[in-house]
C-alpha cells in the first residue's frame, strides 16, 4: 500500500535552514507529482510546494517562494523540501502528499518549529 514517511523536522532559530525528506513506497514514484503541505492546529492545511513527476516543473506558495526549494530523486523514491531563511510563521507540521488512483495519501508529518 502507499506509504509516505517524512523526516528532517526540528527546532531551528529564525533565519536557519532545514531539509525535509519524504520517502515513498507502494506506487511507481517516478510517475506521480508530489506535494508538500503544512498545517497549524486550528487552521486549514496549506499547500507549500508542488513538483511534477519528472521534477521539471515546480510551484510554491507565495509565502515560501524564494526561500523553499522542492526537489526529488526518483531513483531513491524520495522528495525533499529545502527550507532556508526560516521564519516563526513557518512553524507547522509539514507533510508530503500524493494523489494515487484518485485518492489523496499523506504521511504522518514532521514538526518544524522556528523559534529563538
Amino acid at each position: 500500500q502507499v506509504q509516505l514517511v517524512e523526516s528532517g523536522g526540528g527546532l531551528v532559530q529564525p533565519g536557519g535552514s532545514l531539509r525535509l525528506s519524504c520517502a515513498a513506497s507502494g506506487f511507481t514514484f517516478s510517475n506521480y507529482p508530489m506535494s508538500w503541505y503544512r498545517q497549524v492546529p486550528g487552521k486549514e492545511r496549506e499547500l507549500v510546494a508542488f513538483i511534477s513527476s519528472s521534477g521539471a516543473r515546480t510551484n510554491y506558495a507565495d509565502s515560501v517562494r524564494g526561500r523553499f526549494t522542492v526537489s526529488r530523486d526518483n531513483a531513491k523514491n524520495t522528495v525533499y523540501l529545502q527550507m532556508n531563511n526560516l521564519k516563526p510563521e513557518d512553524t507547522a507540521v509539514h507533510s508530503c502528499s500524493v494523489k494515487y488512483l484518485f485518492r489523496d495519501y499523506w504521511g504522518q508529518g514532521t514538526q518544524v518549529t522556528v523559534s529563538s
